[in-house]
């Protein structure tokens, strides 16, 4: 069994898994927890089953004993005015060990729901039943592919050596002010950026309905948890001197839109995107990319979320992903979209897919985007749910996620892609009129 972290006190109003359908149902549960590769499956649904068991126990008791004293104490009354003196005693010695029954039914009910709430919030999702089986990328499966590798005439530099030639990416200069895994962008290759990035709000505000969104950037822990960060990926996270946190992605801010409301079912899909910095500790990725714009600690992404009852969410996620993926076809860049396996998923996903461009100078595709379909995982600890009008009924709504895209990885994927043997930088037809007109960079 998985040893579950302590959740803190503002979390255990919420759900996570539900334990009535993993009572109803424990092999379904050992089945989809074994597909993601963990061992622990059959010991964590069977600590769970008798935490339930000892949970419902305990509140069965302490309702026995608080219905029983509240019986005792009328009858103490009665007895009284009776003037049967020796049974009002005798009801008073029970009432006054049913109280001390009540308190420890009562501590007995806090500990095992506590025990209860923390296994159940360090268990990851269940994958459907579509999702191919397998223990890391390797296992993950191309399901199209857009595009042939663009094979350079020369040698291809990398998006750093080209930065840097160009005297627009230094750094040098950021690791003096901030450490590694920093970058300072300079003149036409920081405005490129910045059009990158307006580029794809425009095409998914315009073009795929989504309604743009200014969040913050700093969140409490509860809207962590809400989308799975917290409590098990709190390393990967920068924290604040008041006990926020700076977001690692606009998913959790932008899915934290519909906690602890319920929405009508007549307005979904709702769908949102925003363009925010994200930040990232970057915990175990020592050794990793380390050069480059590749992964930073801090960068900019576009989010793509999306709020949908239960039947819609197999179609938007589809959809999420050909949204995602028109980015890349209008910067004509080549691409592969993959259905990610059981064990290369993340913590929160039932079904993934991975949008991969291709990168010359490394030869092969790297993740650009991933679009993911969460079910009801964050809804359920978020407490987000919907309704028919006209109906008393709620259910947790489905939530999903995908970035459309990741700026600076396609700053690094345009950079490479349309260098020339002289280290200039021709610009997307696309992106032309955010450069005012300007078509190459150098």
């Amino acid at each position: 069994m998985v040893e579950a972290q302590t959740l803190p006190p503002e979390f255990k109003a919420y759900n996570m898994h539900d334990i009535k359908a993993i009572r109803e149902n424990p092999q379904s549960f050992v089945g989809g927890w074994s597909r993601r590769g963990r061992e622990t499956a059959q010991s964590d649904v069977d600590a769970l089953l008798v935490l339930d068991a000892d949970l419902r126990a305990a509140q069965t008791a302490f309702q026995a004993a608080q219905s029983r004293r509240n019986d005792a104490s009328k009858q103490i009354g009665q007895a009284k005015a009776q003037k049967d003196e020796a049974k009002a005693q005798a009801l008073m010695a029970e009432v006054a060990e049913l109280k001390v029954t009540i308190e420890g039914t009562q501590e007995a009910e806090r500990v095992k729901g506590e025990e209860l709430r923390n296994l159940l919030a360090s268990l990851p999702n269940i994958p459907f039943e579509d999702v191919p089986e397998g223990a890391d990328e390797q296992g993950n499966v191309e399901m199209r592919k857009h595009g042939a590798p663009n094979i350079l005439s020369f040698p291809a530099k990398d998006h750093a050596d080209l930065g840097e030639a160009l005297k627009m990416m230094d750094f040098e200069a950021a690791a003096k002010m901030s450490g590694a895994r920093f970058v300072v962008l300079k003149g036409q290759l920081a405005r490129l950026e910045r059009a990158v990035g307006q580029f794809m709000l425009d095409v998914q505000t315009n073009e795929h309905g989504y309604m743009e969104i200014n969040p913050p950037v700093l969140v409490r822990n509860e809207a962590l948890f809400g989308t799975g960060q917290l409590p098990k990926f709190e390393e990967d996270l920068f924290k604040t001197t008041d006990d926020r946190y700076l977001i690692p992605t606009a998913e959790v801010t932008l899915t934290n839109l519909v906690r602890e409301t319920i929405t009508a079912e007549e307005e979904l899909p709702l769908r949102l995107t925003a363009l925010t910095n994200c930040f990232r500790a970057e915990a175990g990725s020592a050794g990793r990319d380390t050069k480059g714009m590749i992964r930073q600690h801090q960068f900019q992404k576009v989010e793509l979320v999306s709020i949908t009852t239960p039947e819609q969410s197999p179609e938007e996620h589809e959809r999420m992903t050909t949204c995602a993926e028109a980015i890349l076809k209008k910067l004509e860049l080549s691409f592969r979209t993959m259905l990610l396996c059981t064990g290369d998923m993340g913590f929160g996903a039932k079904k993934t897919y991975d949008l991969e461009v291709w990168l010359p100078s490394q030869n092969t595709y790297r993740e650009i985007s991933s679009c993911s379909n969460c079910g009801d995982f964050q809804a359920r600890r978020m407490d987000a749910r919907s309704r028919k009008t006209g109906e008393k009924g709620t259910r947790f709504v489905h939530t999903l996620n995908g970035s459309g895209l990741a700026v600076g990885r396609t700053l690094v994927a345009i950079m490479e892609n349309y260098q020339d043997e002289g280290g200039r930088i021709a610009i997307p037809a696309v992106l032309q009129s955010y450069m005012g007109g300007l078509t190459h960079i150098g």
